[in-house]
């Protein structure tokens, strides 16, 4: 956190003292309108950007705590035997630790189930279909393993499932989602500073002559340097600020979290909406670094 106020501080205090070095430099109409509208661009691209790392954020841990306290188990047995079968391991999980409930699926949940692939008339019940029972475990969990063994045992025709091998695809995909967009904030923020770069190196050159005029009347290089890293670290402050309002109040009018639709979901919640505050304070210091290091290494340029 410290090392993060001292830079901080310093751009504060650049932009609170001293406000006569920026009179002595002619203004840079066009320099200064591409920085405020770069930070403004940016800033609101970074917002989604944001929005979707955190959203992601949200679903790999929904996902991971949804799918990690469901299990299925997959009965198969004659048919005369099917009854028995399924009571057998409705018992067994009845008396397993960390089981929640288990409830056997109807003929209707299945053919629910397969209709996606084989249409809504199936007959069921003239199909020697497993029998499927939908466990859901508690937040402490169960012993697959044991419980495996026991049905082995007791129930040798039924298989538990406990959707390890879609849980972990999903929840990976989810962490990917939310590592890509942490990684467009990042780039956002790589092309922010290189634009502002240009910009305040268009300015500089275009100002060589009267920058050649101070120079000759005593004005040293940082004192020069510092009036252009004021105005455009002020423009891209009042750009950033500019682009965050209006990518908050977009990410605003998104859906909320729901079971379906596109885009639900998409957004803040809570205390985030805390978070793309600071992007205008990570703008500015980015200004800040970029003209910096920019007007001295011109000034040294300039003859």
């Amino acid at each position: 956190m410290k090392a993060l106020l001292t830079p901080l501080g310093r751009i504060a205090a650049l932009l609170a003292s001293d406000p006569e070095a920026s009179r002595v430099v002619p203004p840079t109409g066009f320099a200064a309108r591409l920085t405020l509208f770069t930070a403004a661009t940016m800033a609101f691209l970074a917002v989604f950007a944001l929005a979707l790392a955190l959203a992601s954020g949200r679903l790999a841990d929904r996902w991971a705590d949804a799918l990690a306290r469901t299990a299925t188990v997959r009965i198969s047995a004659p048919p005369g035997q099917m009854g028995t079968q399924t009571e057998a391991v409705l018992q067994i999980l009845r008396t397993t630790p960390g089981i929640a409930s288990a409830r056997a699926m109807s003929d209707i949940e299945q053919r629910r189930l397969l209709e996606p692939w084989f249409g809504p008339d199936l007959p069921v019940e003239t199909l020697p279909l497993p029998r499927l029972i939908e466990v859901t475990e508690t937040r402490a969990g169960t012993d697959a393993e044991a419980l495996r063994l026991r049905l082995a045992v007791e129930a040798p025709g039924a298989v538990f499932d406990d959707h390890t091998r879609w849980r972990q695809p999903l929840v990976r995909a989810a962490g990917r989602l939310r590592l890509l967009g942490w990684t467009a904030v990042l780039l956002i923020g790589a092309s922010m500073a290189a634009m502002i770069a240009l910009a305040s190196n268009a300015a500089l050159a275009a100002n060589a002559q009267v920058i050649g005029v101070l120079r000759l009347v005593g004005a040293r290089d940082i004192f020069i340097a510092r009036a252009f890293v004021r105005r455009f670290t002020r423009r891209t402050l009042e750009g950033a600020a500019i682009g965050t309002l209006a990518g908050m109040g977009v990410v605003a009018l998104l859906p909320g979290d729901g079971p379906d639709g596109f885009l639900t979901g998409l957004g803040f919640s809570g205390a985030q909406w805390i978070v793309p505050l600071l992007l205008p304070v990570l703008a500015g210091a980015i200004g800040f670094a970029a003209t910096r290091w920019t007007a001295m290494r011109m000034l040294r340029r300039i003859t």
